[in-house]
This record gives C-alpha cells, structure tokens and sequence, in this order.
C-alpha cells in the first residue's frame, strides 16, 4: 500500500513538468527498490536502502518544492493540483518511513 500510494502521488506531482526529471527519477527509484524489499521478504538490505532512500526523497522533496513553486501568477489548476500531490506525499512520507522502520524490525533488523 505505500508502494501504490507514493506511486500515485507522484505520478500525479509529475504529471505538470512543474518540476525537473530529478524529482521523478529519485522517487520512481526509490519505489523500484520498495518492490524489490516486498519481493525479498528475508533481505534486511533491501528494506533498509528503500528506508534510506524513502528518508533521502524527503530532502530532495523539500528542495524540488521551495525551489521550483512557481509564483502565484503563474499557477494553473494543473500546477496547483500537481504541486498539492507533491506536497501531499512529502507529508506522508514520514508515516511510510516509520512503518518501513517497523518492517525493518519485524524482519531482525536492530
């Protein structure tokens, strides 16, 4: 589910050109390796890099959106739509990082 879920909200921060290809590339990335730790039910590393990398979109999330919000005069309700989806999965992040954190530990991760 927090696979789909961030998949969606990116497809949809994306779907505007709004932001640059970096911000697709590093979250659709970060997602491809959160399909390889749902395949690899016993691989502590690769819920740990989706983790690391989940925690690294926020960074990069946070600097995609202060640097290329476009000014009020120019937003659309395309963009504005585009923009809340970005946002709105930036927000959600955290929550998906503590129940990956979770995952982690279930499978003997300290």
């Amino acid at each position: 589910a927090i696979i789909l879920v961030h998949w969606l909200l990116t497809v949809w921060g994306c779907m505007n050109h709004m932001f640059p290809a970096s911000y697709a590339w590093g979250n659709f990335s970060v997602l491809a390796v959160g399909i390889w730790a749902i395949v690899q039910r016993d691989s502590l590393d690769a819920i740990m890099m989706f983790l690391t990398g989940l925690l690294l979109t926020v960074l990069t999330d946070i600097v995609h959106v202060s640097v290329f919000y476009p000014p009020n005069n120019y937003l659309t309700g395309a963009k504005r739509f585009s923009i809340g989806m970005a946002i709105f999965s930036l927000l959600l992040k955290p929550l998906s990082c503590y129940l990956v954190y979770r995952m982690y530990r279930e499978r003997g991760g300290e």
